[in-house]
Parts: structure tokens; sequence; C-alpha cells
């Protein structure tokens, strides 16, 4: 600060110094003027809405370096442990408050909300005359959701955060918010309470596109606050079957109800999900818009910077392979007799050759989810994965993410230092909103409903083999659930995460849902002592997992940043165990 009074103080006085009739008032380019801008609402709301898309890969909204690094569906990739600061996030042990990527992260959601603040400001202050009752109105909801949307991040990430809103804004009071002002609790009730102004103020369908949150969109949000919560508060001593409140639990049935009966539902094909032609299709309930540069005739087109490393090595110009499933998750999909093999798939690894057709077979989501060595990448023979393309090998791997990449016969996005994809990061799809319900149901004792649910998806699943993945047909067995073979709660309940983790492996969500479900301390440390022994085709990697643990009572939250921490000292504290 000093620093920076020292050179106003400079200034002046060269000022000073300066004839008066020398002097030359010439406005400073690239900046808007307040009065101005406030008085534009609407144009106000479209930069909260550019702000979904402000990431990069050192700080993307996606989360993927903590959702799925942080669990048993990934590892890092890269050239190397050091490549990237995410490290500690795939091992825990050396987890601090010191990475810059924590800060980082926490600045720019933080910069989102501060948008959503100034737009809410300009629509009580001109939202009405500007744009009439109902249309102000709308907006206002649709700002609401946006800053609930990064709200719920920072609260799933940091636990301990301030609440910044438009009174905190108009008061200039950020620098004397604490982060221990509210409790847990009152944080959820507050980002509930965003999404509920939200839900009441949006249409179910808006007329511009499938850029702006409507009812439907909030409405999923609230579902999966309460299920958030539903389970306990976050900490593994605290959380899981025991914790359960069937209230909100509840809630998560009403709320995916309105989901249930919207004009949104599953897309035929899985494969097509992940495809970019299909990116704003009846599976998408809510998703931040990417472009390509040829669309919008921009040198970068809007790309989805969050997943700009995840590209596969040697096919793209810059592929920079990160974002790399695990042995353990190509376990996962094994089945027998058609169904999952929920308590031996990790047993002993495996993975299907192109060409050596064996007695294992498997679910076919893994072919739309993981590239392999002898696969095409992406369903195209043109582009054969081998085992080099891998950066690290010895350390990661041969398996590749598909979910975030288009197909490399579409071209480069982006051709220069970084390759960036116009893939749509999905907030929410259809098919995430159903499981939720069919978790609720499940604890609600409402098998049979739950049941059909996860049939659904199944039976979906069953019919994306002979568009995309015709190749790897031999290898696929996929079969419904029974009544006998659901099972009582507990083992519908396995049945519910087991599918949760086919369904939505590498889309970020993975390790949150085992802290919401209280295992995450079993399931990561088992995981870390397995996949250390992982091999492919006799290379063995993933040896850096002998110094990886996950501590229960301290790891479930990541901990505050330490530049937060003690950019105003005394006003954060940080969370426990760090």
């Amino acid at each position: 600060m000093k620093s920076y009074k020292a050179i106003i103080l400079s200034a002046l006085a060269a000022l000073g110094l300066t004839a008066c009739n020398d002097f030359i008032d010439v406005p400073p380019t690239g900046v808007v003027d307040g009065d101005l801008a406030y008085s534009q609402p609407d144009k106000m709301v479209n930069a909260a809405y550019a702000s979904l898309g402000d990431c990069w890969y050192t700080y993307p909204f996606n989360l993927w370096p903590y959702g799925d690094l942080g669990s048993d569906d990934c590892l890092k990739g890269g050239g190397g442990l050091t490549d990237t600061g995410y490290h500690p996030m795939e091992i825990w042990s050396t987890l601090t408050s010191t990475p810059g990527e924590l800060d980082e992260l926490w600045y720019r959601l933080y910069c989102n909300i501060s948008r959503c603040n100034r737009a809410l400001v300009a629509l009580q202050e001109h939202g009405v005359e500007e744009l009439g009752e109902k249309v102000a109105a709308q907006r206002t909801g649709e700002v609401h959701f946006l800053r609930g949307h990064s709200y719920f991040k920072l609260l799933t990430m940091f636990r301990q955060i301030p609440w910044i809103d438009e009174e905190v804004f108009k008061n200039n009071s950020q620098e004397q918010t604490p982060n221990n002002q509210f409790t847990y609790d009152e944080l959820w009730e507050k980002v509930i309470g965003e999404f509920e102004m939200a839900y009441n103020a949006l249409p179910e369908t808006v007329e511009d596109g499938g850029g702006r949150a409507n009812k439907i969109a909030a409405a999923s949000y609230l579902a999966k606050c309460y299920l958030t919560i539903a389970w306990g508060d976050g900490y593994e001593a605290t959380d899981g079957v025991n914790f359960i409140n069937k209230e909100y639990m509840q809630k998560v049935i009403d709320y995916t109800d309105v989901v249930a009966r919207s004009q949104y539902g599953y897309l035929p094909d899985f494969g097509d999900i992940f495809l970019p032609e299909y990116k704003n299709s009846e599976e998408s309930i809510f998703a931040v818009q990417t472009s390509q540069y040829t669309e919008d005739n921009t040198t970068f087109g809007r790309a989805n910077w969050s997943n700009m490393l995840n590209g596969c090595w040697g096919f793209w110009s810059c592929g920079w392979d990160f974002h790399k499933p695990s042995q353990n998750l190509v376990n996962a999909y094994k089945t027998r007799d058609g169904l999952p093999m929920i308590d031996d798939y990790a047993n002993s690894n495996a993975y299907p050759v192109n060409g050596r057709v064996d007695s294992q077979k498997w679910d076919p989501r893994l072919f739309h989810t993981v590239g392999m060595p002898t696969f095409p990448y992406k369903y195209e023979s043109e582009y054969m994965m081998t085992t080099a393309n891998t950066r690290d090998p010895n350390d990661y791997g041969y398996y590749t993410s598909l979910k975030d990449v288009p197909q490399r016969s579409a071209g480069e996005t982006f051709n220069g230092s970084w390759q960036a994809f116009a893939m749509n990061d999905y907030v929410f799809r259809y098919t995430d909103v159903m499981l939720m319900r069919a978790e609720a149901l499940i604890e609600l004792d409402q098998l049979t409903e739950a049941m059909d649910i996860i049939n659904a998806i199944r039976e979906r699943a069953a019919n994306s083999i002979d568009k995309h993945i015709a190749y790897a047909k031999d290898f696929c067995e996929i079969a419904l659930y029974t009544a006998s073979t659901f099972g009582n709660k507990e083992h519908a309940r396995e049945c519910l995460r087991f599918e949760r983790r086919l369904e939505m492996a590498m889309e970020s969500s993975r390790y949150f849902d085992l802290r919401r479900w209280g295992i995450a301390s079993t399931t990561l440390n088992a995981y870390f002592a397995k996949e250390m022994n992982s091999s492919y085709d006799g290379n063995a990697y993933g040896k850096f997992y002998e110094s990886a643990h996950y501590t229960a009572g301290k790891n479930e939250f990541y901990p505050v940043p330490y530049n937060q921490l003690y950019y105003v000292p005394g006003l954060y504290v940080q969370n426990k165990g760090y």
C-alpha cells in the first residue's frame, strides 16, 4: 500500500510543477464510467454471465483438480510431479494453504461475486426503468443464481468463507467482513436463499438460448444444496448414514420432481453428451457456454480454459496430458453378468486390449470416458492411441480423459502455446440430477423408483455402443437391476454410489461425493495402497502414492489460502487441521 501512495504523491507533485495551460484533461481509455455502467443493468448482468467462463488452468471453475484429482478417479498427469502445483491435491499428505492455485481460485470466484453484486445494484437503481418490471425481476433472479453458483463452489471448497453481498459492496466493507461471521449451516442457508430467489423469479424456459439460468436450473441447485447438507456437516466424524436429515432428503425429491417434469431428459446416446454439437441438448440443464474462434470470428473463441491442459499428448499440437484416469476407475467398469463388480472390482487390475477379447466384460461407458492404448481416440480410427500418447508413463500411466475434449478431426480450437477446446462445462446435466433424486429416494426407503432411475441410465448406456464404439462391442456387457439384485436398502445404496461413479466419472464430482457420504478416508487410503502397484503392459507407475494419505478431520475441506489469511491479518480464521 505504501508504494502505491508514493506513486500517487509523485504523480501529484509532477502535476503541480506543470503550468495549468499545459495540462490536457484526457479521459482514460478502456474504462467504463461508473454512472454509465450502472445505467445499463442488462449489460451488467451480461458481464456477470461472462465471468462464468473467465477461468484458467490455474483456477479452473469446474474444479477438476479437486473433485477428480482429489479422488480415486484420476491422476494429475502432465510432465511430472512438479508440473503445476496440483500434486498435493492427488496425495493430500503434503497439502498446505500455500499453493497459488488455491489463492487464485478463491480470488477469481470472489471476482465473479463482485460482478454479481454490481449487477444487482444496477438492477436496483435502473432495472425497472430500463428493462420493465418483468424483465428486471427475471434478471435479478438470474444474478442471484449466478452469485449462488460461485458461493456454492467456495463453500464446497473452503467451508469458512466471508459473505460479501451487494450491501457489503455498497458500504465498501469487504475488508471488515470476517470469514467466521456465519456458521457453516448459516452459510448454507444463505446459498439456498440465493437459489430460492432465483427459483421464484425465473421461468421454466427462456427465449434467448441455453446460456441463461431458468427455474429448472435453480431447482437442480436447490436439490444439490439440500443433498449436500442432508448427510451432515462435511466432516467425516459427523457425516454419513448416522446423520441423515430426512427432511432435507425430502427437499431433494421435491425439487427434482420439478426437473423430472421439465423439458429436459436423457440424451439417447451417452457418447453424444460429450460432443460439442450436442452441448445444448435436452441433457444440458445449465452449462457454461463456449465457442470456436471460427464461430465468433475472434482469435481464441470463447474456449474452455479450465480444461486447456487435458488434451491427449501427441494428437493435439499442445495436448499437455493432464487429468488422467486411474487404474482403479478402469477396474470399476468391470461387469459380471452385466452388473458392476461392486465388492471385488479392485482385487485385480485389468484393462481391455483391442483385438484381444477375453472373459472379462466391461460397462460400455468405459470406452466413452477413458482413452486407452490400442483403441481409437474419441471414436476415430485414424487416431489410434498407443503408449506413445503419454508424457510421463512412469508416474501417470497411459490412460487419457475423453469427456472434456472434442474429436481430433474437428481441428484445432486454438493453435498456439496452449490447446483449448470449445467444450461446454456442464453445471447440471439431467442424469446427474436424476442420480441425486435416486440417492434421496433410497435414503427415504423408496427403492423401486430409485432402481427405475438407475435402470433407465443403464439402459441408455447399453444403447450407446453401435453409434460410436462398435469396435468395442465384443468387450461390452451391461444388464439392468432386478428387485433381487438391487436388494435391500444397504445394497441399493452401494448400487447407487457405484452407478454415480460410472456415469459421472471425470466430471469433477467424485471427491465431493465421497466426502458427502462420509467415506472419503476409507475409500482414498485403500485406493492409494492399490494404485501404487498399477502397471500397463509391464510398465509400473503411480509409486508416488506411497507417500499419500488422507486425514479425516482435516482434509475434508481445502485450507483457506495463505495469501487470503494474511491480506488483512486477523480477519480470517483457518479451517481446522491446517
